[in-house]
């Protein structure tokens, strides 16, 4: 009997207890801890170069009272990176590409700055809901409509990253099922449909990298 392709989304279970929490906090054991040497190894030095350029590309059009959030945001970024690049492997669970996940982390992030804008800066927040010179009998409409777009916003967010990791590793396993079935039967086509899907997870990585990032981004 085969597996259903949803299987491998579903939380792994050992003795009767969920591994989420596992497969949520192993990622950070791999990532290298600053020492008290005055010198440090190439992976601890690749580390912080990774994080000084991402802080460096996200806080350029932000001004200097957010960048008390540079390590909020870098600490986001490289969870969110860790468990889809680790997802990617074989017998591995994503944990991303639980919806419930996602949300829980978009929607207390997103009302974060939303309060923190309403708190600090309550008429720039209140005039987005209204652009600049828009016609009076427009005003009652567009302001229902970006209020609506403002509450949607962290359901996007964690739709888009669940979505395209979902979509990511089914496109796998159906490409890596063809290579198997495909194998002595017509061998010639098993070897493009691996090559296939040699690039395709290619692909994935850079997803990951990017979903994470764009995740990131759009929370700023």
């Amino acid at each position: 009997m085969m597996l259903s392709f949803f299987d491998q989304f579903a939380s792994p279970v050992y003795l009767g207890t969920p591994l989420i929490a596992l497969a949520l906090s192993l990622p950070w054991v791999l990532f290298p801890k600053p020492s008290l040497r005055w010198t440090s190894n190439r992976l601890l030095v690749l580390q912080n170069w990774f994080l000084s350029q991402f802080t460096q590309q996200l806080f350029l059009p932000l001004g200097l009272g957010a960048h008390k959030w540079a390590a909020l945001f870098a600490s986001l970024m490289l969870f969110l990176i860790s468990l889809n690049m680790l997802g990617l492997l074989p017998y591995t669970f994503t944990p991303t590409t639980q919806l419930s996940l996602n949300m829980g982390l978009a929607v207390p992030l997103w009302l974060a700055t939303v309060l923190i804008g309403m708190r600090n800066q309550p008429t720039i927040s209140l005039g987005h809901l209204l652009p600049e010179g828009t016609p009076t009998p427009l005003i009652p409409v567009l302001i229902i409509i970006e209020t609506i777009s403002l509450f949607i916003r962290p359901i996007a967010l964690g739709v888009r990253l669940t979505a395209n990791l979902t979509a990511g590793h089914l496109l796998i396993q159906l490409i890596a099922t063809a290579v198997f079935v495909l194998g002595p039967i017509m061998p010639t086509v098993s070897i493009l449909t691996a090559i296939l899907l040699f690039l395709l997870s290619l692909l994935e990585v850079a997803v990951a990298m990017i979903q994470a990032y764009v995740f990131v981004l759009l929370l700023s």
